[in-house]
């Protein structure tokens, strides 16, 4: 456990940034997750709109150094792929 109170605090500081971590990499995941399940029920329309929503998910979690930078353009890019495929 911490002693010195500057490692009580950074404990204190890494625990709120861990729930702010998942939450963000949760809601980046959902709305993959959601883009990917619209593509597989053939409704296209529903996954275009989502796509942008899936975007700013996704850079959002780079820009705050969840995931690295081209692993965000990866996902994208392959969201961008799979959403094409099924137009």
């Amino acid at each position: 456990m911490a002693i010195t109170s500057s490692a009580k605090k950074a404990l204190r500081v890494s625990r709120r940034r861990r729930v702010v971590n998942l939450h963000r990499k949760e809601a980046m995941l959902d709305v993959i997750k959601r883009v990917k399940k619209f593509v597989t029920d053939k409704n296209t329309a529903e996954a275009v709109k989502l796509l942008g929503e899936a975007y700013k998910a996704i850079d959002k979690a780079a820009k705050n150094d969840l995931i690295k930078k081209n692993n965000a353009a990866r996902k994208k890019s392959r969201l961008a792929k799979l959403v094409k495929k099924s137009r």
